[in-house]
């Protein structure tokens, strides 16, 4: 404890387990790449809108709310 904040260490896991963590990560994303793939960005979000929300930047503008936010741009675009 220093100065009245307990700190602590949280290992990095996946590191620790690179191929287990990147068979997971593959298994939680592929179908979506191949959506992408298969149909394009705009067919695969339409055909899983969840897509959508992963979006930063479409056509050279940057789409994502949270990205617009975080550099002052709302409204801008």
């Amino acid at each position: 404890m220093e100065e009245g904040i307990v700190h602590y260490c949280v290992a990095n896991m996946p590191g620790a387990y690179a191929r287990t963590a990147t068979q997971a990560l593959t298994n939680a994303t592929y179908r979506y790449i191949e959506l992408v793939a298969d149909y394009g960005v705009e067919a695969a979000c339409a055909k899983e809108p969840s897509l959508y929300s992963g979006i930063n930047i479409s056509n050279g503008e940057i789409v994502h709310p949270a990205i617009l936010e975080a550099y002052g741009m709302m409204g801008i675009v």
